[in-house]
């Protein structure tokens, strides 16, 4: 299956769309800058989701919430937060209001579930598209499938850690 763009899985979902992220850090390159100042400040400026940098996605998440969709968000994090999670966190209110749902699981809360090894979006309980990160957390590359084995066991994890997981609204860092 060929590497489809998160905006075209977006725009044939029709349920639900469900990320699983489980990395303590990510070098996102665009974001690098907005890191840096949280870090020295504790700041974001970036936080209007009609602003440049959040726009795209705002748009995506928009439409398909407004189909219907339910799109959901689970990270699981080991605490103490690093900063790249602190700043993940701060950030957390633009997923919100645009439409998406999202929970935290502390590390420790999930010894005895099964994960896969990579991040990834799950689309209708059937396509799945893993994120595949560099130890320096740059992405190497993303994998797309939509065998019925690899979904459902990314389906099925990720309801277990969403049933255990904090709402963001109650989930603290510090």
């Amino acid at each position: 299956m060929q590497p489809t763009s998160l905006d075209d899985l977006f725009a044939t979902c029709r349920r639900s769309a469900v990320h699983l992220e489980i990395r303590d850090s990510y070098g996102v390159e665009h974001e690098s800058g907005a890191l840096q100042q949280w870090i020295a400040t504790g700041t974001r400026d970036n936080l209007d989701p009609d602003g440049d940098y959040w726009r795209p996605w705002a748009t995506t998440v928009r439409d398909a919430v407004a189909r219907g969709v339910v799109v959901r968000r689970a990270r699981i994090v080991s605490t103490p937060v690093s900063a790249y999670i602190a700043y993940e966190h701060a950030g957390t209110v633009v997923n919100l209001a645009i439409g998406e749902l999202v929970r935290w699981l502390p590390r420790e809360q999930a010894l005895d579930v099964a994960v896969p090894c990579n991040d990834f979006w799950c689309f209708d309980e059937g396509i799945v598209r893993f994120g595949l990160f560099a130890g320096n957390g740059a992405l190497v590359r993303h994998e797309l499938t939509a065998d019925p084995a690899a979904a459902k066991l990314c389906t099925d994890s990720f309801e277990t850690v969403w049933e255990r997981a904090t709402p963001h609204e109650d989930f603290r860092i510090d």
